[in-house]
């Protein structure tokens, strides 16, 4: 590991001075209206963190759709994407600034979540007859990876194109109560296809539990258009894990038929989401992981669509749970990207994952790393336009 961050300091450093260029570039030729989305400075990324160089990073395909990605959390900064009129849109709510997402109220916006994403019952689980304690983040239970989750540390970049950044990050042996220490790799990749592919590669020297995944916080509308409640969504589940009053599952599968939990057909996020249900009241609207029915990586997995854009992005993966969020704590505490705050269900996450506490329900598909053994996959989030 020493090695390789030995030598991607200098590609770190020319990536950057590529990003200005072609950033800046983007933001002078890109379509008319898509000015108020591009508005966001290299600059304003540039800053040392726990003595390591921080910056922002642009992915630019073909077509002129863009990513930007901060190596601060390994965090999706702004994702540009044509909607039906052929101008630009940012979906991805964040700020224009490395100080907003230090001083969030919500420390999660567009970050890479480990070691452990969604909850673990009251920070202890079992491995190998060994009993771990972890810290309590969320209540009496540990949140994506605890008080020092990946979405605080500085990932080390390189960028070996102008459509792929890799960032590596070594977890120590303990970090946050997690034994091994756990070599973890996060590629991010924007293709001609206007599909931004996430690629998780983790190794350990431990036996440990590993749940990798995304944070980003969607607006197929625009980062500054408003309420998500008119968005059409689509998830193939016929099933989902209903949680407890402190969003732990129960560890049952219960069905989404003829629930307000029903996605196998298009509806839109609102619909249902204020009928009262205990379900519904446990996450203040939908936060609850569903579980997949069985598919391959080419198969989507949710499928979302904007009512005033008409962008649609179609979400695949290899892993066997989805976490849909909508925005159920955004406060208004937060001055975002555009000078918007951060108001009530104006964003929502679809977190690719395995299940939460996992590690306490062994009936759920283990979430175990074992010394040895490679962790490998991989989620996309492809873009396109209704017809």
């Amino acid at each position: 590991m020493k090695t390789y961050l030995k030598q991607s300091i200098p590609a770190l450093v020319v990536g950057t001075m590529l990003f200005a260029a072609a950033c800046n570039s983007t933001t002078q030729k890109s379509a008319p209206g898509a000015s108020d989305t591009t508005g966001i400075s290299a600059k304003a990324f540039e800053k040392e963190i726990d003595g390591k160089p921080v910056h922002l990073f642009c992915l630019k395909n073909k077509s002129g759709s863009k990513a930007l990605v901060t190596n601060f959390g390994g965090r999706l900064v702004g994702l540009f994407v044509p909607d039906q009129a052929g101008k630009l849109v940012d979906v991805v709510a964040g700020f224009d600034g490395i100080e907003g997402y230090q001083h969030s109220t919500e420390p999660y916006f567009g970050a890479t979540i480990g070691r452990y994403g969604n909850r673990i019952a009251k920070g202890r689980f079992t491995l190998d007859g060994k009993a771990y304690t972890i810290f309590t983040n969320n209540g009496t239970n540990t949140l994506h990876g605890g008080k020092k989750g990946y979405q605080d540390v500085v990932w080390e970049a390189t960028q070996p194109d102008a459509q792929t950044l890799e960032l590596r990050y070594l977890s120590k042996d303990m970090e946050e109560g997690f034994p091994g220490n756990l070599n973890v790799t996060v590629s991010y990749t924007l293709t001609d296809d206007n599909a931004l592919k996430i690629t998780y590669k983790a190794t350990t020297d431990k036996n440990t539990v590993v749940n990798l995944t995304n944070h980003a916080f969607f607006n197929l509308n625009g980062s500054q258009s408003g309420s998500i409640l008119n968005h059409l969504l689509q998830i193939n589940a016929d099933q989902y894990t209903p949680v407890d009053s402190t969003l732990i599952p129960s560890g049952k599968l219960e069905a989404v038929k003829e629930t307000p939990f029903d996605f196998k057909q298009a509806k839109t996020i609102g619909k249902d989401i204020e009928i009262k249900n205990p379900q519904l009241e446990n996450g203040k609207g939908y936060d609850h992981n569903f579980v997949l029915n069985p598919h391959q990586i080419t198969d989507p997995v949710a499928i979302v669509t904007a009512d005033k854009t008409g962008i649609v992005m179609s979400v695949y993966t290899d892993q066997p749970g989805l976490q849909f969020y909508s925005g159920n704590f955004m406060q208004s505490k937060n001055m975002m990207k555009g000078n918007h705050k951060d108001d009530f269900r104006t964003a929502f996450a679809l977190e690719t994952q395995h299940f939460p506490n996992s590690p306490n329900q062994p009936s759920f598909p283990t979430t175990v790393l074992k010394k040895g053994e490679s962790y490998q996959s991989q989620s996309i989030y492809k873009f396109s336009v209704a017809k």
